[in-house]
């Protein structure tokens, strides 16, 4: 039965050479993009059959492969017709994108696996000479990528983005892109088999073509130095052949013009005094235009400058205390219940923390899309970005650290010029042990590498001393690694009733600001009853007033981010009735209805708008 499965899905085979994913585009909103988004042909391969042979064999590493791949097809319908070809891109339905699987088609709504996606577009660049990127914003978890046919490569994560030259494989007419989306959770991946959110599967983000000249800047930063209100520094990274010209860094609204000389590696360093400047700030987000140019290209973006630094307990945004009145975020639209990918809803997200008056989001529980990170600058919103190093990892798999570190800098790389990021997580609520410190020691000094401006943090987990199991305390020797301490507590639902609120005392670290990174508990929107019955609102507005009481208390709190800002989906939450496969922690419902504690969290936000006293 050698051939009685050929998937048509060969049409990915026709050439052999794979191609590295290419080092990241940095600004893509302001490069030269042709959108790829909208309806792709998607076939669901529970089996991988369109992958691996009948001896469970990838086809693209067949010996002899690459001089006759797939020699039965060519880019769209089967030629020899003595194959049993049971798939056909041409006749299977269509999938949105950006978008999850699960909620376009019933049928996919709990599906985990493998669906193709192709699609079929024309592209002519503006100039014959000038390179081309194909570029992803997401796909989860695993992507592997094929143009007309030839594999581009492969990337393994969710929530990060990557792009591939694609010059030499274009062609005049028609070309044929078809991705490989795998969500499988498997224990080595990063995060692992177990999480709390909704496995949303496919492409969920965005699709761009970018077109390029031969020689283009390709990465930089342009950021205040660290703790110096004056200073510029960072780099400018060019790609190409011409890697030994002068790049000009301008400011025109500040009459600043800089130039610096790129080195033959194409790497120049940025290094100049800033003119009297406005601050990006929360109640001012100032951004600037600033543009780099070389020969034969001119970028621009959108540049806030500012500085955050700890001083012992306190925590300084352009040397000045500030608190952080936040709220913990999920990438999801509740009201679609699906991945939240676009402009409309970061603003949607955002709009409802503004609401809270935030000033603050965790965007849990690994990097978002950058959307709501751009958004968010415009709005003075401040973010803490994370990986989804979340819960019980394999501590000490050598590829799953080398995973962890490559997610870590496409998420730097991506968002290192926005103002607004001030943190950059680690890590979720892990168990202490010495291997699991050392994988997020090795997490630290990666992104104090990548970028040694912001502050590093990890949501951490609380304990009570032997002495008195009232008094509580983080014993985790990772928090000595952290510039701020940051821990997960949730008194009055997963420990004990609201009331014990009253009677804990808290001994932490007074040298490091304390943020305080998840509290909170469910309730279903219009479920009333007695404030001691859980799952009603009256129960979550006793437990946020009695925690934000005994919070206050501490002397080092400079913030918090309650879990969460609305209702999202996860397939741990399976209460009838009350949960229905929905976390009910949220302030918001998955229709967006307030709940009670809602306002209990705006009356406290209210108050500390004008930290410190």
């Amino acid at each position: 039965m050698k051939k009685t499965v050929v998937l048509f899905l060969l049409i990915l085979f026709t050439g052999f050479e794979v191609f590295s994913q290419s080092n990241l585009l940095q600004n893509l909103p302001n490069r030269k993009i042709t959108s790829l988004n909208g309806k792709w042909r998607s076939i669901v391969d529970p089996y991988e059959t369109g992958y691996y042979n009948y001896r469970y064999e990838p086809h693209d590493s067949q010996p002899g492969y690459e001089k006759n791949p797939g020699a039965i097809f060519t880019d769209y319908h089967p030629v020899n017709q003595s194959e049993l070809v049971e798939y056909n891109f041409d006749e299977s339905p269509w999938l949105l994108v950006p978008r999850s699987w699960n909620i376009q088609d019933d049928k996919l709504f709990w599906y985990e696996g493998t669906v193709w996606y192709r699609k079929l577009f024309e592209f002519t660049a503006a100039d014959p000479t000038n390179r081309i990127f194909l570029y992803f914003g997401a796909v989860n978890y695993q992507a592997e990528v094929y143009l007309n046919g030839h594999k581009l490569g492969i990337h393994v994560g969710g929530f990060t983005p990557f792009n591939f030259e694609i010059t030499k494989w274009l062609r005049p007419g028609s070309n044929s892109l078809v991705v490989k989306a795998d969500n499988r959770r498997k224990r080595e991946a990063i995060p692992t088999v177990n999480t709390d959110w909704f496995n949303y599967g496919g492409i969920t983000r965005e699709v761009w073509l970018v077109e390029e000249s031969q020689t283009f800047i390709q990465d930089y930063v342009i950021q205040l130095k660290k703790d110096n209100p004056k200073k510029v520094g960072g780099f400018i990274q060019l790609d190409g052949s011409q890697l030994n010209q002068t790049v000009t860094v301008e400011i025109p609204e500040l009459k600043l013009k800089e130039t610096v000389q790129a080195n033959s590696s194409g790497w120049a360093e940025v290094d100049f005094s800033l003119p009297d400047y406005t601050p990006w700030s929360t109640e001012n987000p100032k951004l600037y235009t600033v543009s780099l140019s070389i020969r034969n290209q001119k970028l621009t973006d959108q540049i806030g400058f500012r500085t955050i630094s700890t001083q012992g307990a306190d925590l300084l945004l352009n040397g000045k205390s500030i608190f952080l009145r936040g709220i913990s975020v999920h990438e999801e639209n509740s009201l679609r219940g699906d991945r939240a990918w676009s402009v409309e809803d970061a603003r949607l997200i955002l709009g409802r923390a503004k609401e809270l008056n935030c000033n603050f989001v965790r965007l849990a529980h690994y990097p978002h899309n950058e959307n709501i990170i751009r958004e968010a600058e415009k709005m003075g919103i401040l973010v803490w970005s994370e990986v989804p190093v979340y819960w019980t990892i394999l501590w000490d798999n050598p590829e799953t650290v080398q995973n962890a570190e490559n997610q870590l800098t496409e998420m730097i790389t991506r968002d290192r010029n926005r103002a607004n990021v001030i943190i950059w997580s680690v890590a979720n609520e892990t168990p202490v042990s010495e291997a699991r410190t050392k994988f997020l020691h090795r997490l630290v000094e990666k992104a104090r590498k990548l970028d040694g401006t912001r502050l590093i943090s990890a949501a951490l987990e609380k304990h009570s001393t032997k002495e008195d199991p009232m008094t509580l305390v983080i014993e985790d020797p990772f928090a000595d690694f952290v510039d701020v301490v940051s821990v997960n507590e949730y008194i009055g639902w997963y420990d004990g009733l609201p009331e014990k609120a009253n009677r804990v005392k808290w001994n932490v670290n007074p040298d490091k600001p304390l943020i305080i990174s998840e509290f909170g508990g469910d309730a279903q929107f219009g479920l009333h009853g007695s404030k001691e019955a859980r799952w009603t609102e009256e129960y979550q507005e006793e437990l946020y007033i009695r925690n934000l009481a005994m919070l206050e208390k501490i002397p080092s709190l400079r913030g918090l981010s309650p879990w969460i800002l609305s209702d999202f989906r996860s397939p741990r939450r399976l209460l009838p009735g009350i949960q229905d496969g929905w976390n009910r922690k949220g302030l918001f419902s998955e229709s967006g209805e307030k709940k009670k504690a809602f306002f209990v969290l705006k009356a406290y936000y209210d108050k500390k708008e004008n930290f410190p006293r």
